[in-house]
C-alpha cells in the first residue's frame, strides 16, 4: 500500500500539535505502509519530499503561498494509492490528487477553519479561501479523521453536507517512551526556572485559540509566591504578539517570578519543564484534544485545562487534573483551579501519577497508527 501523507510542519520544522501528530504518526505507519512524507521546505530526503511556496509569490497574500505548495505536492504524488493530508494547508493537495490520480483521499482534521474566526485576523482575504479549501476537500474526502469525538461532532455540525459513517474517531496519542519524567534539573537552570520554587508551566503558540492573554490576566490572582513559565512564541499576527507583549510587561510589573521563554526549546528541555511543573495549564478557548496535555500527562505532572473540544477526553476532571470551564467566569476560575493543586502538592502528585497511567495506557501511538492503516485497508477495499 503506497500511501502519501501531506503535511505543512515536519521535523525539524514542527510547531503545533498537528506537526507533533504527524511526526509520529509517520514514524510508526512506515512499519506498516510504504509511506512517503510530503511536507513544507527544502530538498529531499528518504521518504520525505520537501515543497517551498513558488518565489513568484513570495509578497502575496500566505493562502496563495500555501496553494502553489499544494500543486506541487499534487504534482509529485502520482503513483500513490492513497493520499492523507493534515490541515488546510495540505488538504487542497490531497483533494487534487483524488481528482488526478482516481485515489482516494482521507484527512484528518486538527481544527476547523469556521470554529476559528480570528484566523481573519491573521490571513484576512485570505481566510475565505482556506475555508473554501478545508470545506472542498473534507466534504469530497472518502475518509474524515476527528481526533476526538468532540471533533467528530464539530465536523458533522460545520459541513452537514458529510456522511456521518464517513468520520471516524482516532484519537491523537503520546510516545510515553519519549515523554517520561525527567529528574534532571539543567535545563531548569538553564532557561532561568527556579528548582527549589513551585512554578506553574504554560507550553504553545501565542495564538487567539490557545487563551494566552486569559492566561496572564488569570496568573495575576495566583499564589505570589509561585513562579509562572510561558514556554509561548510563533505569534501569529502582530497584534496578538502586541497584545501578549503588553499584558506580560504588567503582570511582571505587578508579581516576580513570571518568566516567558519565546525560542522553541529542544524536546529534553521541555520534558524536563513538563515533569518539574506544579502544574501544566493549558487554558485554550478551542481545542479538538490538546497533545501538550497528554505531554504533560506522560511526564507525571497534573493538568488545569479548559473544558472544550476534546480535552475532556483526555484530562479526568479531579483524577488527573482540573477542568474549567470557557465562560463569562473564566479567568476567576482558572486562577482558583490553579490554587487549588498548588495548595496541595500531595494531591498534584497523585494527579500527575494517574495521568501518567492514564497516557501509557490509553494513547500509544503504535495503536493510533494501526487503526488509521485499517482504515486506509478499509477504504480501498471498497474503491
Amino acid at each position: 500500500m503506497r500511501v502519501g501523507l501531506l503535511t505543512r510542519e515536519f521535523p525539524p520544522d514542527v510547531y503545533g500539535g498537528a506537526g507533533v501528530h504527524v511526526e509520529f504518526l509517520a514514524r510508526e505507519l512506515s512499519q506498516l505502509v510504504d509511506l512517503e512524507v510530503h511536507c513544507w521546505g527544502e530538498g529531499r530526503s528518504t521518504g520525505v519530499v520537501r515543497h517551498r511556496p513558488w518565489p513568484a509569490l513570495d509578497d502575496a497574500n500566505d493562502v496563495l503561498r500555501t496553494f502553489s505548495v499544494d500543486l506541487s505536492m499534487t504534482a509529485a504524488l502520482e503513483g500513490r494509492d492513497l493520499v492523507h493530508s493534515h490541515t488546510w494547508y495540505a488538504n487542497l493537495a490531497g483533494h487534487l490528487a483524488k481528482l488526478l490520480y482516481g485515489v482516494p483521499h482521507v484527512v484528518t482534521a486538527h481544527s476547523l477553519e469556521p470554529l476559528r474566526p480570528w484566523k481573519a485576523e491573521q490571513l484576512g482575504g485570505g481566510y475565505a479561501l482556506s475555508s473554501w479549501a478545508e470545506r472542498t476537500a473534507i466534504e469530497a474526502a472518502d475518509a474524515v479523521i476527528a481526533v476526538s469525538g468532540a471533533m467528530r461532532d464539530d465536523i458533522l455540525a460545520c459541513y452537514p453536507a458529510l456522511d456521518p459513517a464517513r468520520v471516524h474517531v482516532i484519537h491523537n496519542g503520546i510516545d510515553t517512551g519519549l515523554y517520561r519524567p525527567d529528574p534532571g534539573t539543567e535545563a531548569l537552570v538553564r532557561n532561568g526556572v527556579d528548582p527549589e520554587r513551585p512554578y506553574v508551566l504554560f507550553v504553545g503558540r501565542i495564538t487567539r485559540q490557545k487563551g494566552v492573554p486569559q492566561l496572564l490576566r488569570a496568573v495575576r490572582r495566583i499564589d505570589p509566591d509561585v513562579q509562572v513559565v510561558l514556554c509561548a512564541g510563533a505569534p501569529d499576527t502582530p497584534e496578538i504578539d502586541r497584545e501578549f507583549r503588553e499584558l506580560y510587561q504588567e503582570v511582571s510589573a505587578e508579581r516576580a517570578g513570571v518568566l516567558w521563554i519565546p525560542q522553541m526549546l529542544p524536546r529534553a528541555d521541555v520534558i524536563q519543564l513538563l515533569t518539574h511543573a506544579a502544574v501544566f495549564v493549558c487554558p485554550s478557548v478551542y481545542e479538538p484534544l490538546g497533545i501538550v496535555n497528554l505531554e504533560a500527562m506522560a511526564c507525571g505532572t497534573p493538568v488545569v485545562a479548559s473544558r472544550t473540544g476534546g480535552i475532556p477526553e483526555v484530562v479526568d476532571d479531579g483524577r488527573t487534573g482540573l477542568l474549567v470551564d470557557v465562560d463569562g467566569e473564566f479567568e476567576t476560575n482558572l486562577a482558583r483551579a490553579l490554587d487549588t493543586v498548588l495548595a496541595d502538592p500531595a494531591a498534584g502528585a497523585r494527579m500527575g501519577e494517574a495521568g501518567r497511567v492514564r497516557a501509557t495506557t490509553e494513547f500509544g501511538w503504535d495503536a493510533v497508527a494501526r487503526r488509521t492503516a485499517a482504515l486506509y485497508g478499509e477504504i480501498l477495499a471498497q474503491a
